[in-house]
């Protein structure tokens, strides 16, 4: 579903595309800012964003409210990244600064937590380039596609909308490549022609794809590999009546492992190549809430089992959510809802 909201209006016959690319025209103090927690779509769209923008002699600041994982240290750019945890008070000034802000890949402030405060206090105009569903009405502008595979699908559409196709260099297509190649699961799910039509682009622009695909997902270390080898032979369960498969993990298994964030990254994929399974599950225990990761081959959706039971949601192949129950009470729950959502 493809929605545009407009609420500040230039003019009655002035289309969105334009109304932003005059608020563009001159250069601009900008923020832009994704969820917490970033993964590969909430770094390459901000980096490719980011990198465009300056091309046009905007002064922008990219503002994330917690650190990113380590397999994306490579990228150019990303120790320049304000996080919000380690300084908040430049956080907040660089947002009260702002004449622009962008929310890229999140359509709720609860996704960015106390930077979201700031952010409805800002007198900024506000942009928001997302593909998740039911974005909330925070902004002034809305560029949402659901059938967008990653934000960065969209950050080239809106580039290209502006009339910067030619500002695309092999910077900015590895920024975006990033963000697609994970978001899709190396293209395992939320694809389209018109997104490997994008790719062909970014190769022919001088995208290094294998160098990307290496620098994200050959990086691991040792310890990656022992806790792989945990989850696999110790924390699975492969419940066959529902082509279902288990993976969790404690707080004693974070402890021992001395797990990190992104050290858990694409280990829910594991189960899935498994012949029986439709439907995989990560249940990890955290400090203070039960996290749950899903994934689905085919036409099975976990998009609604994670809304209507882990106050989540996502993506028809891959969504998420969290429990305030115990890590128990939160694998009961998941297997109890199983035959419904296979229902």
């Amino acid at each position: 579903m493809f929605r545009i909201k407009k609420i500040r209006t230039f003019a009655p016959c002035m289309d969105q595309n334009t109304q932003i690319k005059i608020l563009l025209s001159q250069p601009k103090e900008i923020v832009i800012t994704s969820h917490r927690n970033p993964d590969g779509d909430a770094l390459g769209s901000s980096l490719a964003l980011a990198a465009y923008l300056r091309k046009h002699l905007h002064n922008v600041s990219i503002v994330l409210p917690s650190e990113y994982p380590y397999n994306f240290g490579w990228m150019k750019g990303v120790d320049d990244i304000i996080i919000y945890d380690d300084d908040p008070s430049i956080a907040h000034r660089k947002i009260k600064q702002a004449n622009v802000i962008f929310a890229l890949d999140y359509n709720a402030l609860d996704r960015v937590d106390k930077m979201g405060q700031h952010i409805t206090l800002s007198d900024a105009d506000k942009i928001m380039i997302d593909h998740h569903i039911d974005p909330e009405p925070f902004v002034d502008y809305m560029i949402s596609d659901t059938r967008a595979s990653s934000t960065c699908e969209l950050v080239y559409d809106f580039i290209v909308d502006q009339g910067g196709h030619a500002d695309i260099d092999e910077e900015i297509a590895e920024y975006l490549y990033a963000g697609i190649l994970t978001d899709t699961g190396r293209f395992r799910h939320n694809t389209s022609e018109k997104l490997f039509r994008i790719v062909a682009d970014l190769k022919h622009i001088g995208l290094d794809d294998l160098r990307v695909y290496d620098a994200i997902n050959n990086s691991q270390y040792e310890k990656h590999i022992r806790l792989l080898g945990h989850c696999l032979n110790n924390r699975f369960e492969f419940i066959p009546e529902y082509h279902a498969g288990l993976i969790y993990l404690t707080k004693e298994d974070y402890k021992k492992f001395n797990i990190k964030r992104g050290d858990t990254e694409g280990i829910v994929n594991f189960p899935m190549i498994m012949k029986d399974v439709r439907l995989s599950a990560f249940i990890t225990e955290q400090p203070t809430i039960v996290k749950i990761s899903l994934r689905s081959k085919g036409d099975l959706s976990v998009q609604e089992l994670a809304r209507k039971y882990f106050n989540g949601g996502g993506h028809k192949n891959a969504s998420g959510g969290y429990s305030h129950e115990s890590l128990e009470k939160t694998i009961k729950k998941f297997k109890e809802a199983l035959p419904l959502t296979l229902k």
